[in-house]
């Protein structure tokens, strides 16, 4: 998947399609023997999810299908990539800037990303989920920015999504204990207005209900007794 997420970086700009993207991701993560997890995903929707990736622009959130939309300067883009690899799921997004983007646009990516790495520094054998979703809620809330609430991080297996859920808000030392060898998936999703959320008349892309600016990062990690293992990146550090 990092290999993925990095053809697709590679690729992302002014004047191309977001269903070019999607051909992009199908191919590397099928050329690597791994199967897309997303296509044909059933749950969430009222039709299963017809890509390999979800690619949610400006005040989208997550979900977003891929399609002729040319990617414009100045927006940003959030991506979500699935793959399954022997049997299990792997689960990780990014957001990028399209071209030259606002300052404010760079803050809220820089915050979302920060955000997802003070996570995955709570995630270790002994601490708890509300450990995680303190860490990411105060380092957001801190800098001015809301936290959503309808969707979560997630445990994540032979299973794309499993218990327990993570969320992005919380307190510390509340919720499921985390145990070694548990592997979940960290998703911060970060908006300049406020938390709330909206789906669209497509039955899959959810966007801010103010119509404001969102950032969404994801890994999928391994609990250990140290500091958790990044299974979707190519250093084990995360994005």
């Amino acid at each position: 998947m990092a290999d993925t997420r990095a053809r697709l970086l590679e690729s992302i700009g002014p004047g191309v399609t977001t269903k070019e993207l999607d051909r992009i991701a199908e191919e590397e993560i099928t050329r690597q023997g791994a199967i897309p997890s997303f296509k044909g995903y059933a749950a969430g929707g009222p039709i299963p999810f017809p890509a390999t990736i979800c690619v949610s622009l400006n005040h989208e959130i997550v979900h977003g299908i891929p399609s002729d939309r040319v990617l414009r300067e100045g927006e940003i883009l959030s991506v979500d990539i699935g793959a399954i690899v022997g049997g299990f799921h792997g689960d990780a997004a990014f957001t990028v800037g399209v071209g030259e983007i606002e300052e404010d646009s760079r803050r809220l990516i820089d915050a979302t990303r920060e955000a997802l790495k003070l996570g995955i520094a709570e995630a270790r054998a002994g601490r708890r989920i509300g450990d995680i979703s303190a860490a990411v809620q105060g380092y957001a809330e801190s800098h001015g920015y809301s936290v959503v609430r309808q969707y979560v991080g997630h445990g994540i297996g032979r299973a794309l999504h499993e218990e327990p859920q993570v969320p992005n808000y919380g307190i510390a030392g509340r919720g499921l204990l985390l145990r070694k060898g548990m592997t979940i998936a960290i998703e911060p999703m970060l908006n300049i207005g406020g938390w709330e959320a909206t789906q669209l008349d497509d039955g899959w892309t959810v966007a801010t209900a103010d119509g404001s600016l969102s950032a969404h990062f994801e890994d999928t990690i391994v609990i250990t007794e140290e500091d958790a293992e990044v299974l979707t990146s190519l250093n084990g550090a995360g994005n």
